[in-house]
């Protein structure tokens, strides 16, 4: 018995070493798959910006704006941090609402990841969910930056004259979404703790077949602490430009939305991984899915068509028909 025993723990220790393995392995192939392509791009966009002068065409328009604004701080960041990024949310979201609510046109709708489901959407479920997503914005999101723009001013860089360049907003770009992943994977998974599922997180998982609008529908709790505060966090640590502040806030919500779009649309990232959290609850908890790998909480997913389907669709042909999930078995 005691071999046995022995054995047995020999074999859990392998298998957890081999499990970490795997999980550095796929980092490590993320991250310098990610350095090259940085570098690929930030070579390539040097010469473009050098060749036609973009970069200096940017620095006359900020310039000019700021000088239009008379240098007013405050303003200047509600705009940038504000105004800017909520027209990026609502412009992508407006657009996949008229196929939400229609269910035309069919370029879009045809691309449904839960065939079936939102065709077209439940209204009185969408007004309700509007109205949340407004309250979240207005009464939370909104004052949440007063406290940030005294951290901002505490930096010297963030209302500079000199915008920053674009080799240094990749580099700030790439530490954004790392703090935003770290910190969005262990907030989002402690809200699963059935404790706080039941009174917070619960809401958000009302739709099980998520729309882009959803991507901040939430408990206010959970909009602080989850949506919130993970994406506010790596600006204020960096001390970044307001222009790279509103870029970033304008990418993290619409990249949001489209994983919570419930369409796999052509040269989009695939938001395969996050609608498949919606359908099962335990599953993929963040957004790169290396947190998940390292944990285990995408195993299902591995299994499924939904995996296979987890890609950038490069062609016209939705995957639902290129791989479709296999028949079901007469009962």
């Amino acid at each position: 018995m005691e071999t046995d025993s022995g054995y047995s723990s020999t074999a859990e220790l392998q298998k957890q070493g081999k499990k970490l393995s795997d999980a550095l392995r796929i980092s490590a192939y993320v991250f310098s798959t990610g350095l090259l392509m940085f570098t690929a791009l930030v070579n390539s966009c040097s010469w473009f910006m050098q060749n036609i002068n973009l970069g200096n065409f940017w620095q006359t328009v900020w310039l000019e704006f700021y000088d239009y604004m008379e240098g007013d701080e405050w303003t200047i960041f509600l705009i940038g941090a504000a105004l800017v990024p909520a027209l990026a949310f609502w412009g992508f979201n407006g657009i996949l609402l008229v196929a939400d609510i229609t269910g035309k046109p069919t370029f879009i709708t045809r691309y449904r990841i839960q065939l079936g489901k939102n065709d077209p959407v439940d209204t009185k479920k969408l007004c309700k969910a509007i109205y949340t997503v407004l309250g979240n914005q207005f009464f939370i999101s909104f004052p949440m930056l007063v406290p940030m723009f005294y951290v901002m001013k505490w930096w010297d860089n963030t209302f500079s004259k000199e915008l920053p360049t674009f080799q240094w907003f990749l580099v700030e770009l790439s530490i954004f979404t790392v703090v935003e992943e770290i910190l969005f994977y262990y907030t989002h998974r402690l809200g699963h703790h059935p404790v706080l599922y039941k009174h917070i997180h619960k809401k958000h998982h009302e739709w099980t077949a998520p729309i882009g609008l959803v991507s901040i529908y939430a408990h206010p709790i959970e909009h602080i602490v989850s949506n919130t505060l993970p994406v506010m966090t790596g600006p204020m640590i960096m001390g970044s430009h307001i222009v790279s502040v509103s870029a970033w806030f304008s990418i993290a919500l619409v990249t949001t939305s489209i994983s919570h779009c419930g369409y796999h649309l052509p040269l989009l990232p695939s938001p395969e991984f996050h609608d498949f959290h919606h359908l099962k609850f335990n599953q993929c908890y963040g957004v790169l899915g290396v947190l998940d790998f390292l944990h285990g909480t995408d195993k299902m997913f591995r299994q499924t068509k939904a995996f296979e389907r987890h890609k950038i669709l490069l062609g016209l042909t939705p995957l639902s028909e290129s791989i479709p999930e296999p028949p079901k078995k007469a009962e």
